[in-house]
């Protein structure tokens, strides 16, 4: 690790999982990262970043923490098969590299919360059934968990609650729905050929 000089993470997922927002609660800022070819050179304004126009080659840094380095994987859930290759070749290359400052060190793979009733699409399961990371880690995010809290209030409304009383009981009932929804999610990933290492749930304040 000590020759390591910067972190270098690709970050997937299906489009509008929160991976903007992610990156920069890392780096705490809200500016847009520099983007440029790997060798230095600035490649397009920060504002296409937000537009989702990625190539996964290119490198994502922000000032407010130069040590971390990213690559954004655009989403490829309604992609065509090149650009699932195109992927999966990356991951394969920079996970097995013999260049200690090409090499990828950890994976992260959102999943909305947005998309709760689909929690995870025929092409995630497609990834983490071909692509072999080797060493590399692959942390699954659970990203937009704030999205579970009009499920909460619905269900808890359903039940016969008054609204005071369901508002004093939606934190809980969030945090219930979130553990179902993660627990479906392990089983589902867990059968696959390469399933994650870990899971996170991105909370609106913190990570945890």
């Amino acid at each position: 690790m000590a020759n390591i000089k910067r972190f270098r993470i690709l970050i997937m997922g299906r489009a509008n999982a929160g991976k903007t927002t992610i990156l920069q609660r890392v780096c705490n800022t809200t500016d847009n990262p520099e983007i440029t070819d790997g060798k230095g050179r600035k490649v397009f304004a920060a504002k296409c970043f937000q537009r989702g126009h990625h190539n996964i080659e290119h490198e994502l840094v922000f000032s407010s923490n130069p040590g971390f380095v990213f690559h954004d994987s655009c989403g490829f859930e309604a992609g065509s098969a090149g650009q699932f290759d195109e992927m999966k070749n990356f991951v394969v290359d920079r996970a097995v590299t013999a260049s200690l400052k090409r090499r990828i060190h950890a994976i992260w793979f959102c999943i909305p919360m947005t998309d709760y009733h689909r929690t995870v699409t025929a092409a995630e399961q497609k990834f983490f059934n071909e692509c072999d990371t080797a060493h590399v880690p692959v942390i699954v995010l659970l990203t937009k968990t704030d999205a579970l809290h009009l499920a909460a209030m619905e269900e808890l409304l359903d039940s016969g609650l008054d609204l005071g009383a369901a508002k004093k009981k939606a934190a809980e009932k969030e945090m219930e729905l979130l553990e179902g929804w993660l627990t479906h999610i392990k089983r589902i990933l867990g059968k696959c050929k390469f399933p994650p290492k870990a899971y996170i749930s991105v909370q609106s304040k913190c990570l945890h």
